[in-house]
């Protein structure tokens, strides 16, 4: 018999920038949701250069390795912030959201989480198990897109109308499928020196989400999705700087409207797009 939905994640923490210093809350160990432990790796040295950052951008210590601390301790930190761990991965909120839910996958082997991704997604090994975590977090991410979205679908209406039925059904009517409006992939020049791949909604609605960069980071091809790894050794995609994405236009997400230059009114387009896509 089928049981009624619950909430999996909690509520994002809400900051000001792309990534912050993280918050420890002491030494205490507290269970959590996990899936189950996967064989480390064997590492796999990198072969390309021209999508790096510089050396100074990814310098160990700076404000681009706060991720680290997630890594090394995630038990320190509140189920607001790291959603669950286990000995391969974390997976916690980004803390400055660019979409109503906007997760990060960290996996923890030390002889990858420095390299860059396309370099990292060269190992098939590898690879194949970050791509079988993502499809786990995909669902769960998918479930919390109902808990917060659900009740606006009318594609969900026969679903909770049936939570309310008596008797209850043995079976619940499938509902809308959000997993189809959750993106997961990686920056070409990622933002954080750690290895980290974004499972974020569609909807680009944040008030964290200000400028050129937040927006065409995840409207463009500058946003690689993980089921395009490995990428081919041609793929434009590795050199993001000569293909120019973050100047690209303002593309709408859902429409296709071209905004130009016009972020003002982009954002404003962005909120009704939302409001729309939210009843489908």
């Amino acid at each position: 018999m089928s049981t009624p939905e619950k909430e999996l994640f909690s509520v994002e923490v809400d900051n000001d920038t792309d990534s912050s210093q993280p918050q420890p809350q002491g030494e205490k160990s507290a269970k959590r949701d996990a899936f189950a432990e996967l064989l480390a790796p064997k590492p796999k040295h990198s072969k390309h250069a021209n999508h790096r950052d510089s050396r100074a951008k990814r310098a160990v210590g700076g404000p681009r390795d706060a991720l680290g601390a997630y890594i090394a301790r995630p038990e320190s930190y509140p189920a607001n912030i790291v959603v669950y761990y286990n000995d391969d991965f974390v997976i916690l909120h980004d803390l400055f959201p660019k979409a109503t839910l906007h997760l990060l996958l960290l996996p923890r082997d030390p002889q990858k989480t420095r390299l860059h991704p396309i370099d990292a997604f060269d190992d098939l090994e590898f690879l194949n198990k970050v791509k079988e975590e993502a499809k786990r977090l995909r669902s769960l991410a998918a479930g919390e897109m109902r808990r917060i979205h659900g009740k606006y679908s009318a594609q969900d209406k026969e679903r909770r109308d049936a939570l309310n039925m008596e008797p209850p059904l043995d079976e619940l009517p499938p509902g809308r499928d959000w997993g189809q409006d959750i993106m997961c992939g990686i920056h070409a020049h990622p933002s954080m020196n750690h290895l980290h791949i974004h499972v974020i909604s569609v909807d680009r609605y944040s008030d964290r989400l200000k400028h050129r960069k937040h927006y065409n980071s995840f409207s463009t091809p500058f946003f690689i999705d993980l089921e395009d790894f490995p990428l081919a050794q041609d793929d434009v995609r590795r050199n993001p700087d000569k293909q120019g994405y973050l100047r690209n236009n303002f593309i709408c997400w859902r429409c296709g409207e071209d905004f130009g230059n016009k972020f003002a009114e982009l954002k404003l387009h962005l909120e009704k797009e939302f409001l729309e896509w939210r009843q489908l």
